[in-house]
């Protein structure tokens, strides 16, 4: 549940918390922090703490990167200031008798960090603001379960993995009903730590599910969807089992989506709707020109979306993930989807792969919409039937490597969200293609050991 720091001090003093957690998403989206006594925290650290800046800079494997400006060998790999953000302290009840606190990274010299994540979803919040627009998101987020731990996955080479489910699942009680024990905990647990749960159901393929949170304002939604995948990890490694956000687990299972669910809002209101008609949808110029915006820039931010190697290979026909980038009224074989009428009003992205980095993500997403809003962009014509029989129409970027070009020479992306941060991500985006393709893969030398 969310507290403020004098109930906080009471839970310590009670002895129902001892542990605040202080956390920060990296470049992939990953939680990293600190656990600090929660007496030390009220006494001293809840004005923050200190890490070292090398946390912006690493690869998967925390090896640091040379490369970056922000921080190298050269610099000394020296420390930034953590500030949490009293608004997202909350109890984590699945965790024994501990708070965690999100907080935003800064420079010594008390400046935000340009290159961290939630940084750059602040930015372009504040640019929405001084336009008198606040957003409410949301993000579906679709996960596999296995009935296997992290470690033993680990050591079989993550394969043969026991799956969940053996049959496709999508919506199906009696499947669901085999993995209630881990999915009802998720449910519970979560809506208890102020993360509200709306649902939890099977999905198209075997083993999996897809968890959905009640739509909030956009750095919230943002802050939610890494806690939830926190909590989904740590919860199943407890019941003996795994779930990978993975893009595409396997090649011959359906891919796993974070769709984005996004609509502007001013007192009260959402602008969307309006008396406006795009195709028979009653919206606003403001919708229209979002809707253009998104579509028209998303090839220059696809990297944003679609931030890993494994994104790329869920982009498969007639797999529910989309191949185009175009647009339909209430049509799951569109890239852009839009749903609601009036209040409801939102468009929904179906691009991103659950690997995605939400601070990211989101902030692609607006600087886009708000582009469209200042540019008046108008929407491509809908496209009515099966998009992915469309192959004239705009198509999603096949790799990383396109993707990480496209954002490199994106003069847009440089304009929105700085040099420095455009620099900093095309570094960090070609590092992890460069270990790819430097990697040899089970598929080679099945292909390869004896017949070549």
């Amino acid at each position: 549940m969310g507290i403020d720091v004098e109930e906080l001090r009471e839970r310590v003093s009670s002895g129902r918390v001892d542990t605040v957690i202080c956390a920060f998403p990296d470049l992939y989206g990953r939680l990293l922090g600190k656990r600090i006594d929660a007496s030390f925290f009220l006494d001293h650290a809840v004005a923050g703490i200190h890490a070292c800046d090398y946390l912006f800079t690493v690869d998967m494997e925390m090896e640091p990167t040379p490369g970056y400006a922000f921080a190298n060998w050269d610099k000394g790999y020296g420390d930034v200031h953590l500030s949490p953000d009293a608004s997202t302290l909350r109890v984590a009840t699945w965790l024994d008798r501990t708070a965690i606190v999100i907080c935003d990274a800064h420079t010594n010299d008390h400046e935000p960090v340009s290159v961290a994540p939630r940084t750059i979803l602040e930015t372009q919040i504040e640019r929405a603001s001084a336009k008198g627009f606040e957003i409410a998101a949301a993000s579906e987020l679709e996960y596999y379960i296995y009935r296997t731990t992290y470690a033993d996955a680990a050591r079989s080479g993550h394969r043969e993995l026991p799956a969940a489910g053996w049959y496709l699942e999508d919506y199906h009680l009696l499947q669901g009903s085999r993995t209630e024990d881990i999915n009802g905990e998720f449910r519970r647990q979560l809506a208890a730590s102020g993360v509200p749960v709306e649902s939890t159901k099977g999905e198209w393929g075997k083993g999996q599910h897809e968890i959905n949170v009640r739509h909030a304002p956009v750095r919230e939604m943002a802050d939610r969807h890494v806690l939830m995948k926190q909590c989904l990890k740590e919860i199943a490694e407890r019941n003996g089992a795994s779930v990978t956000f993975m893009a595409k687990v396997d090649e011959a299972q359906a891919g796993s989506s974070s769709h984005l669910h996004v609509s502007l809002w001013n007192d009260g209101s959402n602008v969307f709707a309006g008396d406006g008609d795009l195709a028979g949808i009653r919206c606003s110029d403001v919708f229209r020109w979002f809707l253009g915006g998104w579509i028209a820039r998303s090839s220059e931010l696809a990297a944003f979306y679609a931030p890993t190697v494994n994104s790329y290979k869920r982009f498969q026909p007639q797999s529910w993930a989309p191949t185009t980038l175009a647009w339909s009224p209430d049509n799951r074989t569109a890239g852009f989807r839009v749903v609601g009428s009036d209040a409801s009003l939102r468009i929904e992205c179906r691009v991103p792969g659950a690997d995605v980095n939400p601070y990211l993500a989101f902030a692609a997403a607006i600087a886009s919409g708000l582009d469209g809003i200042e540019q008046h962009t108008e929407p491509p014509p809908p496209f009515i039937g099966d998009l992915y029989a469309a192959a004239e129409l705009p198509q999603v970027p096949t790799s990383l490597t396109d993707s990480t070009d496209c954002l490199e020479s994106s003069e847009f992306a440089r304009r929105v969200f700085g040099a420095d941060v455009v620099e900093h991500y095309v570094h960090f985006l070609r590092t992890e293609d460069a270990a790819f393709r430097r990697a040899v893969t089970d598929w080679e030398r099945t292909r390869y050991f004896e017949r070549i």
